[in-house]
């Protein structure tokens, strides 16, 4: 075991999740690496995620991992819908911790935005003809106009989706995850059924706020009957469509409100995603604002995410009290090794693995 150092800086020090403690406030988001087979995962999942383990990061989220094979946003999406998809996940889970980082999982639904190519092929709908499958919806509206429609799910449909993602969450804590995250942004399932842009559905599954959230709370549920008590639950919500009379920010808080009352501990701060071609404000911490409003008004915790490059960046949004974590995708793709960066820069110390002690500044 490394010293233990006395922390100063915000970013890193502990964040306590119910039994999971983070050894610092640093988190890779969930990113898809379109790597997987049949929803296996291999050994590039295994180098990716263990060498930001090995970097320092507090918090792993493994990416969107489908309930079911036709959730899948492609064929190279990893999968929790079979058993035989959790011995690789075990060795994965068991590195992390051994690098004393918390290992998350999120649990996806593509929807209508499901049966695509991988973006490196184009990223474009592929038919079942061709490689894809069927795709469902709460509603038959496809994502792009040129797309096919998706089924318009029936209860029973729904009805299996969320027993999916209870059956997964089961084999996420067989697999050793430590954490879990409900996917309800971006334009997949979840969010879909949120969106009045995307569920025009008039059951008990569509219309009011009330009914739109429905199948989320459901989710939520069935989840919670399989996922232990005492580990972290987060849920991932885009907070605006970035359209009008879409999904908005009031109703995101509205919502947070009503998951922190059902024992959801964070609330993942993103946006967008619902609809092709949105102009979308892009600029450094230009989501920070969701997750600060929703911390202050609901008092759950929030994640921040978004263009967050910088070590003081990250500090002073932690420091103002906008979120209780930083969510790091690209920024950890370019950089593995960015908490240590990140020490240099706030002039703290981290604990670094003793093989590589001989490099330490």
């Amino acid at each position: 075991m490394v010293d233990q150092f006395k922390l100063m800086s915000k970013l890193l020090s502990p964040l306590c999740l119910k039994s999971v403690t983070l050894k610092n406030r640093i988190a890779i988001s969930p990113m898809c690496q379109y790597s997987a087979v049949n929803g296996f995962a291999n050994d590039w999942h295994l180098v990716h995620m263990g060498s930001r383990a090995v970097g320092g990061a507090g918090l792993i989220i493994q990416e969107a991992t489908a309930v079911s094979p036709e959730g899948r946003i492609t064929p190279g999406d990893l999968g929790l819908y079979q058993p035989g998809h959790v011995a690789k996940l075990k060795q994965i889970t068991s590195f992390l911790l051994e690098q004393g980082t918390v290992s998350g999982i999120q649990l996806a639904h593509a929807g209508r935005k499901a049966s695509c190519s991988e973006p490196w092929k184009g990223g474009r709908q592929i038919t079942p003809g061709m490689g894809g499958w069927s795709i469902v919806a709460p509603s038959a509206m496809p994502f792009y106009a040129s797309d096919g429609v998706p089924d318009a799910l029936d209860f029973i449909g729904i009805q299996k989706v969320v027993a999916d993602f209870a059956i997964a969450a089961l084999r996420a804590l067989e697999a050793g995850y430590q954490l879990l995250d409900i996917h309800a942004a971006h334009g997949y399932l979840v969010h879909q059924f949120l969106s009045p842009l995307s569920n025009h559905r008039t059951d008990d599954y569509g219309g009011s706020f009330e009914n739109r959230i429905r199948l989320l709370l459901e989710i939520l549920d069935g989840v919670q009957r399989e996922w232990p008590r005492d580990l972290p639950l987060f849920v991932r919500i885009s907070a605006t469509d970035w359209a009008d009379d879409g999904w908005n920010p009031e109703e995101a808080v509205k919502l947070a409100a009503i998951l922190k009352q059902r024992g959801v501990d964070l609330i993942d701060c993103s946006s967008g995603g619902l609809l092709p071609d949105v102009k979308i404000p892009v600029g450094p911490g230009f989501q920070v604002k969701f997750a600060e409003t929703i911390r202050k008004e609901t008092g759950i915790l929030t994640s921040a995410v978004g263009l967050i490059t910088d070590p003081l960046q990250a500090e002073e949004i932690l420091e103002r009290g906008a979120a209780d974590l930083i969510m790091f995708g690209r920024e950890s793709l370019r950089e593995p090794y960015f908490p240590f960066k990140a020490a240099v820069e706030l002039k703290d110390e981290i604990a670094w693995p003793l093989q590589y002690i001989r490099a330490k500044p």
